[in-house]
C-alpha cells in the first residue's frame, strides 16, 4: 500500500550540478546528491526531489517550491542582492514582484531551469484568518 507517511514531491532539472549550486549557494539551502539526484533538505523531515532531464526539461509554469520567510521585503533585497530577478505578473505584483493582493505576502522567481519559486510570509496568519 502506499506510505503516506513518507511521501515527498519533487520536479526536474535541465542540470544537477547548476541546480545544487543554485539551491546552496543563492537560496542557501542544504542539499545532498543521491544516483545522480538532487535532495532538497527543506524540513520537515523529507527531502524535495529535483531529478535531472537534460535538454528534455521543460520548466514547470507553475509554483515548484514555496520558501516561507519571516519578511518578504527584506528577503527581496537579500536574493536581488545575490542576482535572483522577481517575476512581475500585470495587475497581482507591485514593482518589486511583490504580491499584495491580500492574503500572505508573496514573491515568485525562477531557478537556472525556469521552474517557478516563490518566497511567502504570513501564510499561517491567513490560513488562520480563513478558517
Amino acid at each position: 500500500m502506499i506510505d503516506t507517511a513518507n511521501a515527498f514531491s519533487g520536479f526536474s532539472v535541465r542540470d544537477v550540478p547548476e541546480a545544487r549550486r543554485y539551491y546552496e549557494e543563492v537560496l542557501g539551502l542544504e542539499t545532498s546528491e543521491d544516483h545522480g539526484m538532487l535532495l532538497l533538505h527543506v524540513g520537515g523531515g523529507h527531502p524535495v526531489l529535483v531529478y535531472p532531464k537534460g535538454d528534455a526539461h521543460e520548466p514547470a509554469s507553475f509554483t515548484v517550491l514555496n520558501l516561507p520567510v519571516a519578511d518578504v521585503e527584506a528577503a527581496v533585497d537579500e536574493l536581488v542582492g545575490r542576482g535572483v530577478v522577481f517575476e512581475h505578473y500585470e495587475g497581482m505584483t507591485d514593482e518589486r514582484g511583490i504580491n499584495r493582493q491580500g492574503g500572505p505576502l508573496i514573491a515568485w522567481f525562477r531557478d537556472p531551469s525556469g521552474n517557478v519559486l516563490s518566497i511567502i510570509s504570513g501564510l499561517d496568519e491567513a490560513r488562520t484568518a480563513s478558517e
